[in-house]
């Protein structure tokens, strides 16, 4: 017993105000999502999972970002390439407009892509000879997602990338492997937990999205409507199935996060 208490860390200021915040932002998130959660009932949340609103909610955000994340992978990898390694004039100018869905007001962003792929705007006349039309379409939702999501997933990546030693691939190199060899057979097993926390980040990002995906491609059932916009119309109506639909978004927004620190782990111990 005495070298259990021996073993206890002492108890000082420092460490009473650290565990003060952290009881704080802990009681600060929980509380809202705890009280939500006892706003409804196991029959709600079984109703609400029956609901047809709910399914083509739940299809079209599954489905939208499925796609969305498909092409932040596919886009984005080659971007955090060239944020990590690349030494370019206009580099940190590209690095900033990476970053700025984060700090732009979803709305904005949803206006800005309004603007630029609609009817008269410049990308949208551009995709007119095509019979593409992106407003009020799902990819208009898919659009909306890309925008806000990839900066998560570049930035992960960008930084997986930065910490990878680059003798380990100078040397690999001396052995006349080519780039691409190096990349898939060194870089890449190195910063695959960085890949997959980029990619559930982006994901989680995505299908919580809201503000743009309404802006730019409004709010029809089982085409744009997601599980975001399905709440926000749900509460005016019917307050009780809001809250339901709120329920289900935040456990499986949960259950990501969750998978994002198991992956945290995985990534530190590399």
């Amino acid at each position: 017993m005495t070298r259990a208490i021996a073993t206890l860390p002492r108890l000082t200021v420092p460490r009473l105000l650290v565990a003060l915040a952290c009881a704080v932002a802990a009681a600060f998130v929980a509380i809202p999502l705890i009280t939500l959660a006892t706003h409804t009932s196991p029959a709600a949340l079984a109703r609400a999972a029956q609901d047809p609103v709910v399914l083509d909610a739940l299809r079209v955000s599954l489905v939208t970002t499925a796609v969305s994340l498909a092409i932040v992978v596919l886009v984005g990898t080659p971007l955090a390439v060239a944020l990590a390694r690349g030494r370019f004039p206009g580099r940190t100018l590209l690095d900033a407009l990476v970053g700025l869905p984060l700090v732009l007001p979803p709305v904005v962003a949803g206006l800005a892509l309004l603007f630029a792929f609609g009817r008269s705007g410049p990308l949208g006349v551009a995709l007119q000879p095509l019979g593409v039309r992106v407003p009020l379409t799902e990819a208009a939702v898919v659009l909306a997602q890309v925008f806000v999501a990839a900066p998560f997933y570049v930035y992960s990546v960008t930084a997986g990338l930065s910490a990878v030693d680059p003798h380990v691939e100078e040397v690999a190199a001396t052995l006349r492997a080519s780039p691409w060899h190096v990349f898939r057979t060194v870089t890449l097993p190195l910063v695959r937990p960085a890949l997959a926390y980029g990619m559930v980040l982006s994901g989680a990002r995505a299908l919580g999205e809201f503000g743009a995906t309404i802006t730019v491609a409004g709010n029809l059932q089982g085409r744009t409507q997601t599980m975001p916009t399905a709440i926000y119309v749900a509460f005016e109506r019917d307050q009780d199935g809001a809250v339901a639909l709120a329920v289900i978004l935040a456990v499986v927004s949960f259950a990501l996060l969750l998978a994002v620190r198991g992956l945290r782990l995985a990534r530190a111990a590399v």
